[in-house]
């Protein structure tokens, strides 16, 4: 029996320690391929490159980095010239070092990826590990089993029978700052509400001029819904949150409507 096909893409960078943790559980029940950016690209949201040429380089079998490449570039070259006719059977986009839940799904590169295979009719997740304090220190040493275990009960529960979701949807899977021991199971879970800050530092070069750097803003969010994913990951729950592309707000269109014809 031939193994399923993975194709796996990232926002962090193809030498990213989050893609290496993903790609080595997947190889246990799957033929992975890795397309990957050349450099990290946190935050570029759905962005697709128009204004240059991209390029394909190898970095191992199956694994190759596209050069300044976004992750929808990854995908959407990997599912078209890479693998052709040759679909694979899921997408994976991760395991991405820092949160993405709330409104940051629309931000991330990470959930890009994701967004742009459902486009293609491939289905797809998008896994995040979310960091503490604590955690942010020892990124590069932090033990991801529990990521790992998540993402492979998961796949295996997807590739042994069908994907959940209809067309145009993705999973988003955000990981809590644990130990396989601490967690406590998984939920299901919205998207919360995530409240942004201005965090930016204003600064001037050797010449003078003035130049403004973007800084991360604390991750508080409105906690009067239990149910959304910042809630189950502060309680140690792995958050699974549905997303569709479909951004209408159907529960408008008739109140539009009355506004328009007033």
């Amino acid at each position: 029996m031939n193994k399923k096909h993975i194709l796996v893409t990232n926002d962090d960078g193809f030498d990213a320690v989050g893609l290496k943790h993903l790609v080595e559980a997947l190889e246990s029940i799957a033929r992975v391929t890795v397309v990957a950016p050349a450099s990290n690209k946190s935050a570029c949201a759905h962005s697709m490159t128009l204004t240059h040429p991209l390029r394909f380089k190898s970095f191992g079998d199956d694994k190759y980095f596209l050069e300044d490449g976004t992750p929808t570039d990854c995908i959407f070259l990997g599912l078209h010239t890479l693998l052709g006719e040759n679909k694979p059977d899921l997408v994976i986009s991760g395991i991405n070092i820092g949160s993405n839940m709330g409104e940051d799904i629309t931000y991330s590169g990470t959930v890009a990826g994701a967004m742009e295979a459902v486009l293609h009719d491939v289905p797809a997740i998008a896994i995040s590990q979310v960091l503490d304090d604590k955690v942010k220190e020892i990124v590069d040493i932090w033990d991801y089993s529990l990521a790992k275990k998540s993402i492979l009960d998961i796949v295996a529960k997807i590739l042994e029978g069908e994907f959940p979701l209809g067309k145009r949807k993705l999973l988003n899977i955000n990981i809590p700052p644990c130990t396989i021991d601490e967690c406590r199971g998984i939920k299901i879970t919205k998207a919360g509400y995530r409240n942004y800050g201005n965090d930016y530092r204003t600064y001037h070069d050797p010449k003078g001029n003035e130049f403004h750097w973007i800084g991360l803003h604390p991750l508080i969010w409105e906690s009067d819904d239990k149910r959304c994913d910042f809630e189950a990951i502060k309680d140690n729950y792995v958050s699974i949150t549905p997303i569709k592309l479909d951004l209408t707000s159907y529960d408008d269109i008739e109140k539009l409507t009355q506004w328009m014809e007033k």
